[in-house]
């Protein structure tokens, strides 16, 4: 057998047993990657199985459909007989698509070994595209760059985005030797503890067992639940902006990256019940708090007061964009912009967070530089002007497929982790009633993601607001981080006005390769927007298809 490597380094492998080839990549081959923080651990090696590796090492070429359900190796297969003589373990996942092999550590020494088998479905397409059709050279310069640029994956992109935020801020680190010379491990400040830790009542999702006391089928309402997501809004075209020729969408580079990015967020230490606070914008939690008087026709724009087309323009308090209509539960920086538009807040409740921190921040800076760094490789660099940018942009992915599929990965681990840091009680074996296995990590924090959520759906709307105030544009349709406007010609440059210095609108939208920035999504035209609304109906929003302009049958009536 043959390994392939980092910078095309290339390895005779001699192993004829599962057994033997991973003691050869501890002992011979050592394989792996230094730690991302001191206090934390070095990478497991990773090893990736073609389909000629797993009929050597007796594994089967696929899962059975069995197989498949269980998400492992049946019990008793031979392999893991194998692995069982040579005193070698598995996790509790078993042996799936991520095989983790492992011996007990001896002293700091960590004997672990991680398998990923492509045609297991182990690399999702939805995130590394064709990934598993590479040759092996190939697929080791696409996860050998991730790798480098993230770190070794462990899973799916968005298992590896969570991994990696306790990677580079571990809960614990070494103490101060004591009389005895010996050190302890003891808090790390600035994480979020090696213990997991229950979220507010109003924090849990549906089904959490905190919520077990409640009436079976009980709708919990806004001023129940918090309910901090993505924008999903649009309205219907103006008589003015039906006559305007073109529909265009700009998207928000990396945009749930760049709202995690300086985000201060609870730590290690359970939320705190009070009632009728003064509300401090600097402090992490849930608030009770009425914004139904909130006028957007007359909001703070910088320092200014000024008059905006407010039924043209979504609510920045609720994803569906629709004026809340009583108290409802919203996270720290949903609150604060409401005193930054201009109005007062007096909430009747909150659950806050005394330990604060900027957690994510270097998590947000990793997962940036490693976006540049592979948008570099594509031929799009942070330095370009306006025009040069969006001619770079024009084609990019084809000038370097492999570094498209590490784009993409690269984007989904930011949005999937997250996503993980609510994620609910889901998949083979677990029946409700039964704890959710993910309740047990730290990085179990739904108040973290709310954060994060709020904050990227609020930079949204500031920008949507600082354009309409100078321009009188207003958006059509909001789908998370993509933004639909009416224009008369094709190119982001019909709806952001930049002068002869390359300068457009403070606080607005800005074309450029960084997170925060704006590229372009797609261009339609207005007469395709009413034929698919007249054949959808007038609810479709017109940024789930801006880019391709493709409606399938499944999204009648999204």
């Amino acid at each position: 057998m043959t390994g392939y490597g980092i910078g095309g380094l290339v390895l005779d492998v001699p192993a004829k047993s599962l057994p033997a080839l991973v003691e050869w990549t501890l002992t011979e081959a050592q394989l792996g990657a230094e730690r991302l923080h001191g206090s934390g651990r070095d990478a497991d090696p990773l090893l990736v199985l073609t389909e000629r590796a797993c009929e050597r090492y007796g594994l089967p070429v696929a899962l059975s459909d069995a197989e498949r359900l269980t998400g492992r190796l049946p019990d008793g297969h031979k392999v893991l007989k194998q692995l069982d003589r040579a005193d070698w373990q598995l996790t509790k996942r078993g042996f799936g698509p991520w095989a983790r092999i492992y011996r007990p550590a001896q002293g700091r020494r960590r004997q672990c070994v991680q398998l990923c088998i492509p045609s297991w479905e182990a690399l999702d397409a939805r995130t590394w595209g064709h990934a598993a059709q590479l040759e092996p050279a190939e697929l080791a310069r696409v996860l050998g760059t991730y790798a480098a640029r993230v770190m070794t994956p462990c899973g799916s992109t968005a298992v590896t985005g969570l991994e990696l935020m306790t990677a580079l801020n571990p809960p614990t680190r070494a103490s101060e030797a004591d009389e005895t010379g010996k050190r302890h491990r003891e808090h790390r400040p600035g994480s979020l503890g090696e213990h997991p830790m229950d979220c507010a009542p109003c924090e849990a999702p549906d089904g959490h067992p905190l919520l077990a006391g409640l009436p079976r089928f009980h709708q919990r309402g806004p001023d129940e639940m918090l309910f901090e997501e993505a924008y999903d809004w649009a309205r219907e075209l103006t008589d003015a902006e039906c006559m305007q020729r073109y529909l265009v969408g700009i998207d928000v580079n990396l945009a749930f990256g760049a709202a995690a990015n300086g985000a201060v967020v609870g730590l290690a230490t359970p939320p705190v019940h009070v009632t009728n606070p003064a509300f401090d914008p600097a402090l992490p939690g849930s608030w009770l708090v009425d914004l139904s008087h909130v006028d957007l026709s007359r909001v703070l724009v910088g320092k200014q007061w000024r008059r905006l087309e407010s039924a043209l323009l979504p609510s920045p308090f609720t994803p569906t964009g629709e004026r809340p209509e009583g108290p409802a539960w919203y996270a720290t920086p949903t609150v604060a912009y409401a005193l930054e538009l201009g109005y007062d807040v007096a909430p009747a409740e909150a659950w806050v967070r005394e330990d604060k921190g900027r957690f994510l921040d270097g998590w947000y800076k990793r997962l940036r530089n490693a976006y540049v760094d592979t948008m570099a490789d594509l031929g799009v660099g942070e330095k370009l002007g306006t025009r040069e940018f969006l001619e770079a942009m024009d084609g990019c992915k084809q000038r370097d497929p492999e570094m498209a599929i590490v784009l993409d990965a690269v984007k989904s681990t930011v949005k999937g982790g997250i996503g993980k840091l609510r994620e609910r009680a889901r998949g083979g074996g677990w029946k409700p009633g039964q704890p959710w296995p993910a309740l047990s990590r730290p990085t179990w924090r739904p108040d973290i993601r709310a954060t994060v959520i709020s904050r990227a759906r609020i930079n949204m709307h500031r920008k949507m607001i600082n354009l309409a105030a100078a321009t009188g544009r207003y958006p059509v349709a909001v789908l998370s981080d993509c933004a639909v406007y009416a224009a008369d010609g094709p190119s982001p440059l019909h709806v952001l006005p930049y002068d002869a210095d390359d300068k457009t609108v403070p606080g607005s939208f800005r074309l450029g390769v960084s997170p925060g920035m704006v590229k372009h999504e797609g261009t339609q035209t207005t007469l395709w927007a009413e034929a698919v609304r007249e054949k959808y109906g007038e609810v479709l929003n017109l940024a789930r298809y801006v880019k391709t302009g493709e409606v399938t049958a499944k999204d009648d009536g999204e």
